[in-house]
C-alpha cells in the first residue's frame, strides 16, 4: 500500500473541489449574480412571446352583429324566391329556341305577389317561381314599371301560409349603415352578403337609356342572379331591390346598385291594380333639342325640349304653353318651331326627354307641376296640371 504525503493528499483534494464546482456550474446548480455594470442582452429586453392559435374566449357564442345576421337569414331566406323566365329567340332555321335567364324576388304578401326587377322577367314568355322548400309554381306578370326596372309577378300559393318580407318606413338612410343582401346568385339558392350602404342618390342608366334616380349604392356583394331580391336593414326591413352591379369582368367588385324601397312603396299598388304606374304628363308633342336644328331655327339655348305641338284644351293648352308654328322636314319627321322650349319641370333641369321623364316620375296625374320655359330670347314660369301619361312614346 503506497503512503502519500501531507502535501500530495491537500493538492488532490483542492483539484477535486474545482472539478466538483466545475461540474456542478455546467448543470445549473449554481446561479452567479451578475454584476450592476454587467450588460444586459437584447434578447433579455423582449417581452415573452405571444402563441398564436390559442382559443379566444368569449362570454356567449356569436357577436351581437353575427348574431343580428343569423337571425335576419334564418327568418327570411324563405321570402326569397328563385325566378326563372323563358325567352325566345329564332335561329337561323327561324326556329324559336328558348333561352332561360334566372332572378330573385321578394314574397310581399300571402297572395303569392312578389316583387322583383324588370329586367328580370323582361320578354318573358313563361315563368317558373321555386320557394324555399324547393316547391314549384307557374307565375304570371303582374305589372311592370321599365322606368325604375321594378315588376310585380304572382303565384297561386294554394292555401300555403308564405314567409314575407316588409317594406321599411325608416325615412332616411344613412352612408355607413349596414346592409344585407339575399339572393340566388349563380344559382346558389338563398345566398347572404353584408356590407354597408356605400352612396346614396346615385342617378344610374339602364340598357335602355333611361335614368333611374337616387339609387342605393353598396358594396354588399351583388352577382348575376341576385337581381330582384332584397337589400334589408339590421332590423330586417326591405330598403331596396338589387338591381345592377358595375363590372368589368362580370363579377361583384363591390359596387352595386338598388332601387330604394321609397320608390317600390310609390309604385307597387298601382302594378297590382292597374299593370302599369300612373304618371302625370305634359300633353304635348317633344322635340329634343340637337345642333342641327339649335343652328337652324337660331335658338337661344342648345339644351331643352322644344314644344312642337299641343293637345287642343288639354291642361297644358289652358295653361298656356305655347306650341310651334313653322313647319320644317326633319328627315321623315314634321318639327313646328316657334314654340316654347321646357328647360325645368317640378325643380329639375331638363336637358332630355329621359330628363322630362325623370321630372314627371314621381307626379300623378291632377298634380301641378312648375314649368320653366324659353319663350322667344325670355324665360317664363308656368304651373301645369298633369294629365294621364300615354302609354306609347311615338315621337
Amino acid at each position: 500500500m503506497k503512503l502519500y504525503s501531507r502535501l500530495e493528499v491537500l493538492i488532490f483534494t483542492l483539484l477535486s473541489i474545482v472539478l466538483v464546482l466545475i461540474i456542478a456550474g455546467f448543470l445549473g446548480f449554481f446561479h452567479i449574480p451578475r454584476s450592476a455594470t454587467t450588460e444586459i442582452t437584447e434578447f433579455e429586453t423582449q417581452p415573452e412571446p405571444v402563441f398564436i392559435g390559442q382559443p379566444v374566449q368569449f362570454n356567449s357564442s356569436h357577436f351581437e352583429d353575427e348574431q343580428n345576421n343569423i337571425q335576419i337569414y334564418e327568418q327570411l331566406n324563405e321570402a326569397v324566391v328563385n325566378i326563372t323566365s323563358v325567352t325566345f329567340e329564332y335561329n337561323w332555321f327561324l326556329e324559336p329556341v328558348p333561352k332561360e335567364g334566372t332572378g330573385s324576388g321578394s314574397i310581399i304578401d300571402q297572395m303569392g305577389h312578389v316583387l322583383t326587377n324588370y329586367h328580370v322577367i323582361k320578354d318573358a314568355k313563361e315563368l317558373s317561381i321555386t320557394l324555399a322548400d324547393g316547391t314549384e309554381y307557374g307565375g304570371s306578370i303582374i305589372g311592370t314599371d321599365p322606368e325604375n326596372d321594378l315588376a310585380v309577378i304572382k303565384f297561386d300559393p294554394k292555401g300555403k301560409t308564405l314567409t314575407t318580407i316588409g317594406f321599411s318606413s325608416a325615412p332616411n338612410l344613412y352612408v355607413g349603415q349596414k346592409v344585407l343582401a339575399i339572393g340566388n346568385p349563380f344559382a346558389l339558392e338563398r345566398t347572404l352578403t353584408t356590407g354597408i350602404v356605400s352612396g346614396l342618390g346615385r342617378p344610374v342608366k339602364t340598357e335602355s337609356g333611361l335614368v333611374i334616380r337616387e339609387m342605393i349604392q353598396t358594396d354588399a356583394s351583388i352577382n348575376p342572379g341576385n337581381s330582384g331580391g332584397p337589400l334589408l336593414n339590421s332590423r330586417g326591413e326591405m330598403i331596396g331591390i338589387n338591381s345592377m352591379i358595375f363590372s368589368p369582368s362580370g363579377g361583384s367588385i363591390g359596387i352595386g346598385f338598388a332601387v330604394p324601397v321609397a320608390t317600390a312603396r310609390r309604385v307597387v299598388p298601382d302594378l297590382i291594380r292597374y299593370g302599369r304606374v300612373q304618371r302625370g304628363w305634359i300633353d304635348i308633342t317633344p322635340v329634343q333639342l340637337f345642333p342641327a336644328l339649335v343652328r337652324y331655327a337660331k335658338l337661344p339655348v342648345y339644351q331643352g325640349i322644344l314644344v312642337s305641338k299641343i293637345k287642343p284644351g288639354s291642361f297644358a293648352d289652358k295653361a298656356g304653353l305655347k306650341a310651334g308654328d313653322h313647319a320644317v322636314r326633319y328627315g321623315r319627321s314634321i318639327i313646328y318651331l316657334g314654340g316654347d322650349i321646357i328647360i325645368e319641370v317640378d325643380k329639375m333641369p331638363v336637358n332630355s326627354l329621359y330628363d322630362l321623364l325623370g321630372a314627371l316620375e314621381d307626379n300623378k296625374p291632377g298634380e301641378t307641376v312648375e314649368v320653366k320655359v324659353i319663350r322667344g330670347r325670355k324665360q317664363k314660369t308656368l304651373y301645369i296640371k298633369l294629365s294621364k301619361r300615354p302609354k306609347n312614346f311615338q315621337w
